[in-house]
């Protein structure tokens, strides 16, 4: 990682860097972020999230945990951006195309990116990954904050870009769009 820090990466570039060790990278503007690993809670509701999504999924849909998404908001030649959301649902078909090419899932094969907000991200997830996931063309955020009671607030791409913000919920989420789900949000924690 050390030549990385001597020039704007590309998405290929970020790619070959592997896992960083301990927590977890992002790519900004060619820009390498590093972050520390989750904490237990958050962990506990990613994984919660996740047990309860995959049963409700209709097969050309997978959720996944922690990959890496291209934003696709850069040529391939130049700096890029790429985000780690906690979750996404995604085309299947993805999987395999990611697994042929080594590469990055892209944002065109995500369907819905999910971040579980925290004190230290608060700001990242609610502002510039918002802004982010829109302009890349992501068709849902979910935003889970886990400061009790847990809620959730869904962001869904309206024509002429960005994010229509539904109201905070708690208890349940239901929506029929991407596909149906009902989610028990107190059970995430």
């Amino acid at each position: 990682m050390n030549g990385a820090a001597n020039h704007l990466l590309t998405i290929a570039e970020y790619a070959e860097l592997g896992e960083c060790g301990t927590g977890y990278a992002e790519l900004v503007e060619g820009r390498l972020l590093l972050s520390p690993g989750p904490t237990p809670d958050h962990n506990l509701a990613s994984a919660e999230l996740y047990y309860q999504l995959r049963p409700q999924l209709p097969d050309p849909l997978v959720v996944l945990q922690g990959v890496d998404v291209d934003l696709e908001l850069a040529p391939a030649d130049q700096p890029g951006f790429s985000r780690r959301p906690d979750l996404v649902v995604a085309l299947r078909s993805a999987k395999a195309r990611v697994r042929a090419e080594a590469g990055l899932f892209r944002a065109s094969e995500v369907v819905v990116a999910v971040e579980i907000v925290v004190p230290d991200s608060r700001r990242t997830d609610t502002v510039a990954k918002w802004t982010e996931y829109a302009d890349a063309g992501v068709p849902h955020y979910w935003m889970v904050d886990i400061a009790g009671p847990v809620s959730l607030v869904a962001g869904r791409l309206v024509e002429g870009g960005g994010y229509e913000e539904s109201p905070a919920v708690t208890g349940g989420f239901t929506t029929v769009d991407p596909c149906p789900l009902l989610l028990h949000l107190d059970r995430m924690t």
